[in-house]
């Protein structure tokens, strides 16, 4: 047993018998809400100030307490601060050294009316609300590199897939588009998320209010906060800002994975349209020749550990009863995380689309003439021929150039006759690619205007 007085804690009141070393260290959380530092404290400054409002702090405490958190501070910053053994958490590290710094007196009227359990949802919110700022700033530059490299190889022809088989001609730009249009949508989730985070609880106290009328409005415009939570109970329990986060986050790494998964194929030697940087490429210990693109499959890999720290909390809150349970402790790890892989993720995918070289010749080399079946469909629907018709005629082309062994476009006039009699001296035309792409000029089609103005809008909703 530890020989850790329980009069030492936070809580050490109400128990005289030691507890067991294995559940402080169980209880513990200092090793990873540590990070909170500079939110925890900031929050206890504006707190200070709303008892200071009520006459329950004088100006000389209150200007004692900013001193002290100021020197806590710049230990944290310096990495100079030195734990405790008593100290479970943040919040109880800062307010023990609080009590050294300037005395246990002051230090001890700094948590009037407040509980950890306000506190740590504060906390939560601030840290959250500022993470999810900076994720959105790192990710509005990932898209602007990819809408910038599309504006710059907008006439590079390649060819687009269903199913991982060839379908029709599209643009590279147009490739780069689709992901740019999910990764704005990602950026403006997280405008809405942030809105919803951003609502204090300080001044719920445990979980029934502060009983000195605290002013909580004061204490959310200080902090920064949009608006209070108008529950103390919801205050307290709420981590559905937590569980929104690594949601939101399984969905974007759901989206870089998808868009890593498409630019390894497409570095196969089999396809050859890109190669990556050195800088975020491996070789082979044994194979002196490869050229592995470990940066795209590490980004794959960890949407799967992102995903699983979303799936862990939800199961941990999914049976937990109302107000506050120990069990909520489980959500820092799992959030920290996420968010940190989140971060280093979309800047390795920045460095990875900025730096790779793309093979306009073997992209356009790609291209068959049986991509152009669908043209050949069309052809005759421009003719009034209706499109079912049209589809199955087209077919019976694609099949007779495969058994005479012959592309799509090297059919005679008179094979084409014989299949059809609408056909005429200028279905040779339909044979060109750059046409093909040019002829998909509508809203989010493949032609060079409608993904230059696709381009445009996605700039404007950054902005």
């Amino acid at each position: 047993m530890t020989d850790k007085p329980a009069e030492l804690r936070l809580w050490g009141g109400r128990f005289t018998g030691a507890s067991d070393p294995l559940m402080d260290l169980y209880n513990a959380s200092l090793p990873y809400d540590q990070k909170m530092y500079a939110a925890d404290l900031e929050g206890t400054r504006v707190f200070c100030q709303g008892l200071q409002k009520i006459n329950l702090l004088t100006e000389h405490e209150l200007s004692e307490v900013d001193r002290g958190l100021t020197v806590i501070e710049k230990e944290w910053a310096s990495g100079t601060f030195v734990a405790q053994a008593n100290d479970e958490d943040i919040h109880t590290a800062n307010e023990r050294r609080l009590g050294e710094i300037i005395g246990r007196d002051i230090a001890g009227k700094v948590h009037t009316g407040r509980s950890r359990n306000d506190q740590v949802a504060t906390d939560m919110r601030i840290y959250v609300r500022e993470a999810l700022k900076d994720l959105q700033d790192i990710l509005g530059k990932f898209i602007s590199v990819i809408v910038t490299r599309a504006q710059e190889e907008i006439d590079v022809l390649m060819p687009g897939y269903t199913h991982l088989q060839k379908a029709q001609p599209i643009r590279w730009s147009h490739w780069l588009s689709m992901y740019a249009t999910y990764f704005t949508e990602d950026y403006k989730r997280l405008t809405q998320i942030i809105e919803r985070v951003n609502q204090s609880p300080l001044g719920a106290g445990a979980l029934a209010g502060h009983p000195y009328g605290i002013d909580r409005e004061f204490l959310a415009q200080g902090l920064g906060f949009s608006g209070v939570i108008g529950n103390s109970l919801t205050a307290v329990s709420d981590r559905d800002f937590v569980v929104e986060t690594l949601f939101w986050s399984s969905l974007f790494m759901n989206h870089i994975s998808r868009f890593s998964e498409d630019l390894i194929i497409y570095s196969t030697g089999e396809f050859g349209f890109i190669q990556l940087a050195d800088a975020y490429s491996t070789g082979s210990s044994l194979m002196p020749q490869k050229k592995n693109p470990d940066s795209l499959e590490l980004l794959r890999g960890k949407s799967g550990r992102v995903f699983g720290n979303f799936a862990g909390f939800m199961m941990s809150l999914k049976s937990i009863p109302s107000t506050y349970n120990k069990d909520m402790q489980e959500d820092k790890e799992p959030l920290f995380d996420g968010l940190t892989t989140v971060e280093h993720s979309i800047l390795i995918a920045t460095g990875v689309i900025s730096t790779l070289n793309i093979n306009k010749k073997k992209m356009f080399d790609a291209l068959t003439m049986d991509m152009l079946a669908t043209d050949v469909a069309d052809y005759l629907v421009r003719k009034g021929v209706p499109f079912r018709e049209c589809h199955h005629i087209s077919g019976e082309c694609v099949r007779t150039a495969e058994e005479t062994n012959v592309a799509l476009n090297e059919l005679t006039l008179e094979q084409f006759k014989n299949i059809d009699s609408r056909f005429g001296d200028d279905i040779h035309e339909t044979f060109d690619f750059e046409m093909s792409v040019e002829r998909r000029t509508c809203t989010g089609g493949t032609a060079k205007s409608a993904v230059l103005a696709q381009l445009e809008n996605l700039k404007k909703q950054l902005n």
